[in-house]
């Protein structure tokens, strides 16, 4: 019992601290333990019984002489004792559990040390798949980084070119728009200089035709028609023109119709050529000068048209040619 308490020690003194490891690595150690208890019991019973055992077989080998017959006459004396010398086989028999105890002890020991092998590799198994799936986890957040970031520079360069063509929109518009108006003023003052430049000649055209149509009223008259003598002074040739308030008759016969479709402002004149028959019927109308209103001078030609004939003179005739002007 003292061998197997020192074996039973012995085993507890080759117990590993228990590792800080998992739990698997743990329940492999009581495994491992637990065998190598099971060993030193196995090997403490087959010392204990061995000896019984060897006991046995050398009391039951040594030879028993046969006593001789009794003599009535002298008995024969004792035979000697067995002789000690076969005590001594013990001792080897005490020597094979004391190897087999030292296998035991190497066999838990080779146990205990491929536990500990399993477990460190277990170990480090587990440290190599932690660290592969961090490295996948890190590896799906990079991939993850990487997309986000370049989804956010696809929708900065979108906003970008919107932004440039948006502007480049706005700037071809402006453009286009300042062209426009640059061309609107351009035309409007190549027009108005036409238009100064053809009133001018329409106003020196008037002019002479004024001069032309006096002198051709002048004579119509006729100097032949004049009576007296060379220094005469005149008076019929001045008699066969229009008296002197003849123009006011006319201007009130035509006033009435005209008819503004607007309101004319400042104070416009238009200088009209009205030609008539002697009936007085009017034969045609025509602006000789323009008021500068366009609003004037087409209601003052219209008036003349619904007027339509011109009255007499103060002598009961109607003159041929006149001008007259209206202002409002």
């Amino acid at each position: 019992m003292a061998a197997a308490a020192a074996a039973a020690d012995s085993a507890g003194n080759l117990r590993p601290p228990p590792p800080p490891g998992l739990g698997r690595g743990a329940l492999l150690s009581l495994l491992a333990h637990g065998l190598l208890l099971a060993a030193l019991a196995f090997a403490v019973n087959w010392r204990s019984s061995a000896p019984q055992a060897v006991s046995a077989e050398l009391w039951s080998a040594v030879p028993q002489a046969a006593a001789p017959r009794a003599v009535p006459q002298a008995p024969p004396p004792a035979p000697p004792p067995a002789p000690p010398a076969t005590k001594e086989a013990p001792p080897p028999a005490r020597a094979e559990p004391a190897q087999a105890q030292a296998q035991a002890q190497r066999d838990a020991q080779i146990a205990i040390d491929k536990a500990r092998a399993r477990e460190k590799e277990q170990r480090e198994q587990a440290e190599r798949e932690r660290q592969q799936r961090e490295k996948a986890a890190q590896a799906e957040r990079d991939k993850a980084e990487r997309a986000k970031a370049e989804r956010a520079k696809a929708e900065r360069q979108k906003d970008e070119r919107e932004r440039a063509e948006r502007t480049k929109a706005e700037r071809e518009k402006a453009e286009r728009a300042q062209a426009e108006r640059d061309k609107a003023e351009r035309d409007a003052k190549a027009k108005a200089e036409a238009q100064k430049r053809e009133q001018q000649a329409q106003q020196t055209r008037l002019e002479q035709q004024r001069e032309q149509n006096l002198k051709r009223m002048l004579g119509q008259a006729g100097v032949a028609g004049a009576t007296g003598a060379a220094g005469a002074t005149g008076s019929a040739q001045r008699d066969a023109g229009p008296s002197a308030g003849y123009a006011g008759k006319l201007i009130a016969r035509v006033k009435p119709n005209i008819v503004l479709t607007e309101p004319v402002p400042g104070q416009p004149a238009a200088e009209v050529e009205v030609r008539a028959a002697p009936s007085g019927a009017i034969i045609s109308r025509r602006l000789v000068k323009s008021s500068g209103s366009q609003v004037w001078d087409d209601a003052v030609l219209r008036a003349i048209d619904r007027t339509a004939e011109l009255p007499r003179d103060t002598d009961g005739r109607v003159p041929p040619v006149v001008i007259i002007t209206f202002t409002p």
